[in-house]
């Protein structure tokens, strides 16, 4: 018991002599002081550290309770025990109110006093055992918490490189519009993120916009590569893929949200657009985004038909069709991007598409 260290306070000779007596017998190392400015002191030298203080509460100076109080800010975590001659119980309940661990009457027997020092003590020593037992646990979660997160940053990006493989494929079967998976989800990020939006959500809304045509997979190739005019019947086929989209990717836990930027890329903000004849902010937000960035890339790219707009003839026609076709506060937010960003992530994009290393996580940092 020699390394557990009583700090006793009493102003009283005989008594403090007769503690530190009973409890050097009992093999604990006692330090008496007789005023409660001595046990602060004692307490504020580094090299001395105690498990418990066993202090009188009627002392001259300050008092036991006013030194209890001390002890409460400056080393909460210290048993204290108060010990009165009072007969009045209340002043030992409000010893122990005020942050006391337990008191102990005068006179008091030998066993009586090692009996509540060695509870006293017993008890610091379980807190500490717990304390020590949580910074543990608390560090082994912390631990495991980053395992899991590399492992869930792994399986994202395995992820991705699966939707970008899936949307390699999509490019390969409308050949005719190589590269626009890619560049519209570079647009659609540059306008998220001109709006400010959470990185998570922009996330989401770029897997929306990367796979908004995975429903083609599932339109005859006789329709998708008709060279003509589609007939009513083939056009109503062809408007089934962003149904057909949305149905392939909604049961997929991480493209649950993307699932529905999927279903809902072809409604217009007048409601005029399909599957479902949506309008206004009944439109998921990232399908709003996107189709200002969908419209501006097709309106903007070569088609075998036409050649590609300026990107200022572009901007204008976005501008035209605001309130329309386009959210007009998602419009304003798009004008407000410098014509120059347009123009480079249509470069880059482009560059690197002919070697399949532009990918949708690399995506998700553009602009």
């Amino acid at each position: 018991m020699a390394d557990e260290r009583i700090l006793i306070v009493d102003d009283e000779d005989s008594i403090r002599d007769a503690v530190v007596s009973i409890l050097e017998q009992a093999g604990f190392d006692c330090h008496p002081v007789n005023s409660a400015a001595e046990a602060l002191a004692a307490l504020h030298q580094r090299d001395d550290r105690y498990s418990i203080v066993l202090s009188d509460v009627i002392m001259s100076g300050m008092d036991g309770l006013t030194l209890l109080a001390k002890l409460r800010q400056e080393h909460p975590d210290l048993p204290v025990v108060m010990v009165t001659a009072v007969s009045d119980i209340s002043v030992a309940l409000a010893a122990i109110r005020n942050g006391a661990y337990d008191y102990l009457l005068k006179p008091f027997e030998r066993e009586q006093l090692l009996a509540i020092v060695r509870r006293a003590l017993e008890n610091r020593r379980l807190k500490a055992e717990n304390l020590a037992y949580q910074t543990k646990l608390e560090s082994l979660v912390s631990a495991r918490t980053e395992m899991l997160r590399h492992a869930l940053a792994d399986l994202e990006r395995s992820y991705d490189i699966t939707l970008e493989a899936l949307g390699d494929a999509l490019d390969l079967k409308d050949a005719e519009t190589e590269g626009h998976s890619r560049r519209v989800t570079a647009f659609t990020i540059a306008i998220a993120r001109a709006m400010n939006l959470p990185q998570e959500k922009v996330r989401i809304i770029a897997r929306g916009a990367f796979l908004h045509d995975v429903g083609k997979m599932a339109i005859p190739d006789a329709i998708l590569r008709k060279p003509g005019r589609l007939s009513p019947e083939e056009h109503a086929i062809m408007q089934q893929h962003a149904l057909l989209g949305y149905q392939l990717l909604r049961h997929i836990p991480f493209l649950h949200e993307p699932a529905n930027i999927v279903y809902s890329h072809q409604e217009r903000y007048d409601g005029s657009g399909y599957p479902r004849g949506l309008k206004g902010e009944q439109i998921p937000l990232g399908a709003r985004i996107f189709a200002i960035a969908d419209t501006f890339d097709a309106m903007t790219s070569d088609r075998p038909y036409r050649a590609a707009q300026s990107i200022s003839s572009g901007r204008r026609e976005i501008q035209r069709y605001s309130g329309r076709q386009f959210d007009p506060e998602i419009v304003e937010v798009f004008l407000s991007v410098k014509e120059l960003i347009w123009d480079q992530l249509r470069h880059e994009i482009n560059a690197q598409s002919s070697t399949k290393r532009f990918g949708l996580g690399r995506a998700a940092r553009v602009g």
